[in-house]
């Protein structure tokens, strides 16, 4: 059977640079082609540190060379028979340490930032926050990246890796490399649904091709390179990823080198439209209201909520999933086109999980609205018995009318899904990592992984004590 194009990712624009002569390094850019036509560059004025020494090459060729018995699915871990490279584990006599890996943690290496546009997780890993090599146990970044993605990894997830800033003197082994990737195993990579490689360079190619042997096709389609940031803008809203100044500073450079081509690509800006009456993503909830006869509950949310009541609650991994993306873009369209969506006819129950989650994170200010993120993001510092009291005062005292009806509508519906948690397998902590960041962000800043820490525990502190929560009683003057 031939293999399908990969669906679960969303696409980055592809790059427009000038384009090189074949062989040509002109710009510092080489361009290649893969086997399905896409162009992808690479960087080749890197600093002498990203290549690789003879020894390292020779002795990584080997590594993988002992690999080649076992097929990539069985590193992936699809086999029980898959054998591992026995690691030497550091021992640690901190116990607290090792639980919390504060040593590792400090350098902020790996970020989770909010959601993609499909709603998944996304999580990030920073190059140059690496520290000296030569300071760092690196058996023990390989179990912080284990410890934190655990959290994460059963639902779909989205992983973006920033290359710049990886030196000679920060750059694990490329033995470490081999064994994080079998470590890696299927459980970290089954829901893993895209990786972004962004400001790839000639060592991202050679890496690839040294360790081609052992990736399996399926993972392979997973990977996207991203040339510069901009192509992120369609798969995350960038205002909440965490990008070092560093990376910032590299990426002009870089976009130095394909201004031309931008620029002979680039059509007049067209002048803003009115907003359609229809339109149901991006507006705010007053508008919505003012267009829907007066009605507090946004229609998006009405007609998925009430067809995931009918079919969804027994579902394994609802909103864990997320559906094509073309088809999610479709429906949105035909949402703000006002036409109707008849979700049965569809055939999947993932596609009004995944609309609600993006109806909420496009929102043009979050559902908690920007002025309770700033006391969201302190509720790990209070003690345990006032956290529920804390949680009642900003949903009750914080928000107008409509917003707290439309927040306690979503989570009288969450209530229900938290209800046959033992069939579909969403309990209190998947729903607040899935709903946390499509409920409150910052208006400038972005969330990093302590925000979204404490932005869950207030997510899971709504689900868990729903009652006490939402208490207030708003007067019904209307339908909604």
């Amino acid at each position: 059977m031939a293999d399908e194009k990969n669906t679960d990712s969303v696409e980055v624009p592809a790059a427009t640079p000038i384009d090189p002569a074949p062989g040509n390094n002109d710009n510092g850019l080489v361009k290649e082609v893969d086997e399905h036509g896409n162009e992808h560059y690479f960087e080749t004025d890197t600093e002498d540190f990203e290549k690789l020494t003879e020894e390292e090459f020779k002795n990584t060729k080997l590594m993988v060379a002992s690999d080649s018995d076992m097929t990539p699915d069985q590193v992936d871990g699809d086999s029980t028979n898959a054998t591992t490279t026995p690691t030497t584990q550091t021992p640690v006599e901190n116990t607290q340490v090792e639980d919390t890996f504060d040593d590792i943690a400090k350098y902020k290496i790996i970020e989770v930032s909010g959601a993609d546009v499909l709603g998944r997780p996304v999580i990030a890993f920073y190059s140059c926050h690496l520290p000296p090599s030569n300071t760092i146990d690196h058996t023990r970044l390989l179990r912080y990246l284990k410890f934190t993605l655990d959290k994460y990894v059963e639902n779909d997830y989205t992983l973006i890796y920033f290359h710049h800033g990886l030196t000679k003197g920060n750059k694990p082994s490329l033995g470490w490399l081999r064994q994080a990737y079998r470590e890696f195993d299927r459980k970290y990579k089954k829901n893993l649904k895209a990786m972004y490689l962004v400001h790839p360079t000639n060592f991202i190619k050679i890496l690839w091709g040294i360790f081609k042997p052992i990736i399996s096709v399926k993972f392979g389609r997973k990977v996207q390179y991203v040339n510069y940031l901009k192509q992120l803008e369609s798969v995350i809203n960038i205002d909440h990823l965490v990008i070092p100044d560093v990376v910032k500073v590299h990426d002009k450079r870089v976009m130095a080198k394909y201004q031309s081509k931008i620029l002979r690509n680039t059509v007049a800006p067209a002048k803003p439209k009115e907003v359609n009456p229809t339109q149901q993503f991006g507006v705010s909830l007053q508008f919505l209201k003012e267009n829907n006869k007066g009605l507090v509950i946004p229609k998006v949310m009405t007609e998925t909520i009430t067809y995931l009541l009918d079919k969804g609650l027994e579902v394994e991994g609802i909103f864990r999933r997320c559906p094509n993306a073309a088809v999610v873009r479709d429906v949105q369209s035909r949402y703000n086109r006002g036409e109707s969506v008849d979700y049965s006819a569809l055939l999947d129950v993932h596609i009004p999980a995944a609309i609600l989650k993006t109806f909420l994170r496009e929102l043009p200010e979050p559902l908690l609205t920007y002025q309770t993120y700033d006391r969201i993001i302190t509720i790990k510092a209070l003690e345990l018995s006032n956290r529920v009291k804390f949680c009642q005062s900003i949903v009750s005292e914080n928000l107008s009318d409509d917003t707290y009806t439309v927040l306690k509508h979503l989570f009288d519906f969450l209530q229900k899904v938290l209800q046959h948690s033992d069939v579909n397998k969403m309990n209190s902590v998947n729903l607040a990592i899935i709903f946390g960041p499509n409920l409150v962000w910052s208006t400038n800043d972005a969330l990093s992984l302590a925000a979204m820490e404490q932005i869950n525990t207030f997510t899971k502190l709504l689900l868990d004590h729903h009652d006490e929560v939402f208490t207030k009683v708003i007067p019904t003057t209307e339908s909604t």
